[in-house]
């Protein structure tokens, strides 16, 4: 497997794939999945010449598991780390749901020397939790009970997020895809209990406006309007507010889940904004 091994001794598993000259392309996944939730996106733009590269973050997938460092600070850094490894430049980033705030994260504390382009994707930011000064979040008991959930059988959780509001499911008319739910299942048992815990703190309590104060490159924001895990107002329009030169798009109708369920809008509209 290709990896590499960060500061702090955790070992990284990523993908690169695509031509070696094509304009480089780097994914980061949501919670609690892998660089396999970004397989479509990937397969369809490394078709049309890009090198696309997405990592495992630390304590999900195929990378180590660690005890400690499962926040946000360490999992921009450990994205730094990778975009030096292979020596990436003039990037395009994507983040989706709790990538997007790696994405972020990476942007506030590295700066866009390597990145020519970003992308929010479902994302997080600018911040999940209501707050005093963030009204519009979701209350703590929220993201209590994804906590309360994981202790209890994570395996029956990950199964019931999968199942109803992550792809729409459960929604009147929906046709419910087995193979996207075990997928989620899989990608999910396949990491860390510790890490995929602890990323629910990073993932719903960190504040990103700050980091996209410092976007300085074109941004494309996507969103779909009917998602139950990140509203859009809170997250999706919220960040387009805040991003200089950001462009959102909005999926009528469509779930959290939607590199997925609109993968071939998403695929067409990634590949829109890389060349425009």
């Amino acid at each position: 497997m290709a990896t590499f091994t960060t500061r702090d001794d955790v070992q990284i598993y990523f993908k690169d794939w695509g031509p070696r000259d094509g304009e480089p392309v780097v994914f980061s996944h949501g919670w609690p999945l892998s660089s396999d939730s970004w397989e479509s996106q990937m397969f369809f733009l490394a078709a049309h010449g890009y090198r696309v590269i997405a990592h495992d973050r630390r304590g999900h997938g195929r990378s180590s598991q660690p005890w400690d460092g499962n926040d946000m600070d360490h999992y921009a850094d450990d994205l730094a780390q990778l975009l030096k490894h292979l020596d990436i430049r003039g990037a395009a980033l994507f983040g989706f749901s709790t990538g997007g705030g790696e994405v972020a994260r990476y942007i506030g504390r590295h700066g866009t020397a390597r990145v020519k382009k970003a992308g929010l994707i479902s994302a997080v930011p600018p911040l999940m939790l209501k707050t005093a000064d963030n009204p519009g979040g979701l209350p703590l008991e929220v993201f209590d009970g994804l906590r309360e959930g994981s202790i209890k059988d994570r395996s029956q959780l990950y199964k019931d997020i999968a199942s109803g509001p992550f792809f729409g499911f459960n929604r009147e008319g929906a046709t419910p895809s087995q193979g996207m739910i075990d997928s989620f299942w899989m990608q999910g048992m396949w990491g860390g209990h510790k890490s995929t815990y602890d990323s629910i703190a990073a993932f719903s309590a960190t504040d990103f406006r700050e980091d996209l104060a410092k976007f300085d490159v074109p941004t494309l924001i996507v969103h779909g309007d009917d998602d139950q895990i990140v509203p859009i107002d809170a997250a999706g329009r919220a960040s387009a507010a805040l991003v200089k030169d950001s462009k959102l798009i909005v999926y009528p109708g469509a779930p959290h889940g939607l590199t997925d369920t609109h993968k071939d809008k998403l695929n067409q509209d990634l590949l829109d904004f890389l060349k425009s």
